[in-house]
């Protein structure tokens, strides 16, 4: 009987013993899939709030919504564009606005804003950057955006280049400073292909 009662209590030992590891390995399981399920939201959270930070960057800087050039008289009003079906970036239908290039950099962001504007334009109707070509390193180009801040930049370098030419340079920049690089025709008329055969750029910096 003796040894029957000891039996017993072995078991229930045991049993307890069981018991104790059954409730531990479900707690470690538990604990892992906590575990893995807060490290999947620490992620995902990261990813929206760069998005979030990055839209508040572009409403701080704001959309330009005015080209100065005093050295030439240029006072145009800018309209956003884009690119058109060829490839090429799009240029605003009249005469007398200019157009940034609204893919790309707001001015005054990082990297390389791009603004065009007509000179040359038909029926020898006044253009915006008809004195584009006057302009000279150094002079000072300002964009008014709509939340009536002027950007300052200053004239670094004017070059001109063919129409097909790699315009990456023009587009981009890695130096981590903010730039504005003005676009118009120049050169000789093509009456075949409707263009001029070179393309004036100014590039300038940000003061």
């Amino acid at each position: 009987m003796e040894k029957l009662k000891i039996f017993l209590k072995k078991e229930k030992i045991l049993g307890l013993i069981l018991v104790v590891v059954f409730i531990f390995f479900l707690g470690a399981i538990s604990f892992i899939s906590l575990n893995f399920t807060n490290n999947n939201n620490f992620v995902e959270p990261s990813i929206v709030e760069a998005k979030t930070v990055k839209a508040k960057d572009k409403e701080i800087l704001s959309l330009p919504i005015n080209l100065k050039i005093p050295s030439i008289n240029v006072d145009s009003n800018i309209d956003p564009m884009g690119i058109t079906k060829e490839g090429a970036m799009d240029s605003p239908a009249g005469h007398s606005n200019t157009g940034w290039y609204k893919l790309g950099p707001i001015p005054g962001e990082v990297g390389s804003s791009v603004i065009d504007g007509h000179s040359g334009f038909k029926g020898g109707v006044a253009a915006v950057f008809d004195n584009l070509y006057k302009i000279k390193i150094g002079d000072k180009v300002n964009v008014l955006n709509d939340k009536g801040v002027t950007i300052v930049f200053i004239v670094r370098k004017i070059s001109k280049y063919d129409p097909n030419a790699d315009a990456t340079k023009v587009f981009t920049s890695t130096d981590g400073k903010a730039h504005l690089n003005l676009i118009t025709c120049t050169g000789t008329w093509n009456s075949l292909l409707k263009s001029h055969n070179s393309r004036l750029v100014v590039f300038t910096d940000k003061e």
